[in-house]
């Protein structure tokens, strides 16, 4: 027989019990969805996570009290947490011994008292601000640019001038039809006149970084307090050959800094962009793992049940094999056939996994702002897979069918 006649039988039998043959592949996109809609959302956040982590400008570094990126237990957090913290003292200290091998430290501190929005005349944000002190090196560090207006100076930080620079997100909504430059507004309860505007930057990972306001860390200190506030400081190496050197006297300068001896561990985190993308890529790793492990589970679940169906199929069948066998039907020709149903069934299923896996995960994806992908070679490899399990479910119904004796086959009710 043909094979177009031998695949015609087969999805005419296939259609013939279409409730059963959907419920047996469903087994199938079962797995294969937890399959592609992990591997989907995986690769659409991937880029855009690693662009949000990568937020760190060319050659940068930063020390702080916390890690970043990774999940404490409880035992390590206790730990972390009796850190003594990085001071304003400290930080500068830092910066002076850094004055040979670096020309850009920047200092930061962040908000820690609650929500803040940023208020001008009857005008207010969303109550989300992000609000932060730092340095002149506030831009090169955080690969920032200023719209309009002007960056700090070390004079505005040194005399701690109450001055602010703010995103697109707070110009629109506070300035929507006049400059926000030499405006005077209000964020947690202090008033600070505008000089300059972030470029807009856009989003990552879902989170806006047009939101943002910053005034120097001399004076965000001053009126927020510093008793219980740990700096972050981000240093850029002169040129990637150096990067390596200037990391290591970092540490050292570091150390000295923290009053720790010879003998004693780091009391602070170092990490860098491509330290924080291969902690996310270990988080990555873990989640293909688990996907991988729950959809095999499905996946051999629902060969099971294609074996079982293909079994009952031939059972029900065996008069109509026998009727073919008898007028001249080759065993090659039988085994073909419910070799074709069984691959056409795990196929189906798989190709209908795909589908729903690649629009759930691309859906999530869009909810975090990332970018639409086709995980091409996860699809590809789903569906190898998905044959491989059709001929291993389908073979021995289908040897069992082609072995049938034409004579009893005819006689069976």
């Amino acid at each position: 027989m043909l094979l177009r006649e031998i695949l015609r039988m087969a999805l005419s039998s296939l259609g013939v019990n279409k409730l059963r043959s959907i419920l047996t592949m469903a087994g199938i996109t079962i797995g294969v969805f937890s399959v592609i809609g992990v591997m989907t959302t995986v690769s659409a956040l991937r880029g855009s996570i690693e662009s949000g982590l990568s937020f760190l400008g060319s050659n940068m570094f930063q020390f702080s009290k916390y890690p970043t990126g990774i999940t404490l237990d409880g035992n390590n957090r206790r730990r972390i947490d009796q850190r003594k913290n990085i001071t304003l003292d400290q930080a500068q200290r830092y910066q002076k011994l850094m004055e040979d091998y670096t020309d850009v430290v920047c200092l930061k501190a962040f908000y820690r008292n609650g929500a803040v929005q940023a208020i001008y005349g009857n005008h207010k944000t969303e109550p989300d601000i992000q609000f932060v002190g730092s340095n002149e090196h506030f831009l090169a560090a955080n690969q920032f640019s200023i719209g309009i207006g002007r960056n700090f100076t070390a004079a505005d930080t040194d005399l701690g001038r109450p001055i602010i620079i703010i995103g697109q997100e707070i110009v629109q909504k506070l300035f929507p039809s006049e400059s926000p430059l030499d405006k005077l507004i209000k964020l947690g309860g202090r008033t600070y006149t505008v000089v300059g505007t972030l470029a807009e930057k856009g989003s990552a990972f879902g989170q806006s970084e047009d939101d943002l306001a910053v005034v120097p860390i001399t004076r965000f200190l001053s009126d927020f307090g510093s008793a219980n506030a740990s700096l972050n400081i981000a240093t850029q190496a002169p040129a990637q050959e150096r990067y390596n050197e200037t990391v290591d006297h970092a540490i050292t300068a570091m150390r000295i800094v923290r009053g720790l001896r010879p003998e004693d561990e780091n009391d602070f985190e170092l990490y860098s962009n491509d330290s924080l993308i291969a902690a996310f890529a270990k988080v990555a790793d873990a989640v293909r793992a688990g996907a991988l492990v729950i959809s095999g589970i499905a996946l051999l679940a629902a060969s099971v049940g294609i074996m079982n169906i293909m079994l009952v199929s031939v059972t029900e069948r065996t008069k109509e094999i026998g009727i073919r066998k008898s007028i001249g039907a080759r065993k090659v020709s039988i085994l073909m056939q419910f070799l074709i149903e069984a691959v056409v069934i795990s196929l189906l299923g798989g190709l209908a996994g795909i589908l729903f896996g690649v629009l759930a995960g691309n859906g999530l994806a869009l909810m975090m702002k990332a970018s639409i992908v086709f995980p091409w070679d996860w699809a590809a490899i789903g569906l190898i897979v998905c044959t491989v399990i059709g001929v291993g479910a389908g073979l021995y119904p289908a040897l069992k069918a082609a072995g049938l004796d034409p004579i009893e086959s005819l006689r069976y009710e």
